[in-house]
């Protein structure tokens, strides 16, 4: 029998089971990566929805993707080692190729546009911050927590969980911090709405930044729902 989801479930629980439903989550702004221990409930509240409404589009979509039998990897029942690959063939490539581009985005639209829209001196300020944050973030996985976690899913020992459960933590934080920046830009982009009198470059780096939130996103939750659970 299909599971019917209702308020009670777990954000990050119900995109593991179901990944469609990031794209929902992403539409009406509940936080499904580093708030996504909480209940559903407390989401929609937060955001004053309509709690019928978001469970029925949920369980619509949920019922249709059963129904179409589509594939998908469930990487709550893969081998962390396995889902730490894939994070970095997709995610950190996505972000290493990306981040470069999108600051000189942000850069070019503040010089040609910062005079008559302000608010791109703290898209600037912001996006940078980020990106810092992002990069070290990545280092600090590939050469340090993600090899831990392989040797760890080969030799399991309490001494190695503990040293790798305190870096999980601190990485954890590390997402709260990087989440907290991206909705910042979002409200000051108001939600990458392009002005009226935007040229096409401000076009393509107010695309660009959308789709970085959603990259991140989709990211953290990969690793704050799942891959750390699973340690």
């Amino acid at each position: 029998m299909n599971k019917v989801f209702n308020i009670s479930d777990k954000i990050g629980q119900i995109v593991a089971i179901f990944p469609g439903a990031s794209n929902l989550f992403l539409e009406y702004r509940i936080d499904f990566c580093c708030g996504g221990d909480r209940p559903l409930e407390e989401a929609i509240k937060e955001q004053n929805l309509d709690s019928n409404k978001i469970l029925t589009l949920l369980n619509d979509r949920y019922k249709v993707f059963k129904e179409r039998n589509e594939e998908f990897t469930d990487w709550a029942k893969e081998r962390p080692s396995r889902l730490v690959d894939y994070v970095i063939e997709t995610h950190h490539q996505y972000l290493n190729e990306e981040l470069p581009k999108i600051s000189e985005l942000t850069l070019k639209i503040l010089k040609v546009h910062g005079k008559t829209h302000e608010e791109l001196f703290k898209v600037h300020k912001l996006f940078n911050a980020l990106r810092t944050e992002l990069e070290e973030h990545l280092v600090k996985e590939e050469s340090l927590v993600f090899p831990m976690i392989k040797r760890y899913e080969l030799e399991k020992n309490n001494d190695n969980r503990d040293k790798l459960l305190k870096l999980l933590n601190e990485l954890e934080g590390e997402h709260t911090g990087a989440g907290d920046i991206i909705k910042e830009l979002r409200e000051v982009t108001d939600h990458y709405i392009v002005p009226k009198d935007a040229c096409k470059t401000f076009e393509v780096t107010y695309r660009k930044l959308r789709e970085l939130e959603e990259d991140t996103f989709q990211h953290i939750h990969l690793e704050n729902n799942i891959l750390f659970k699973n340690i």
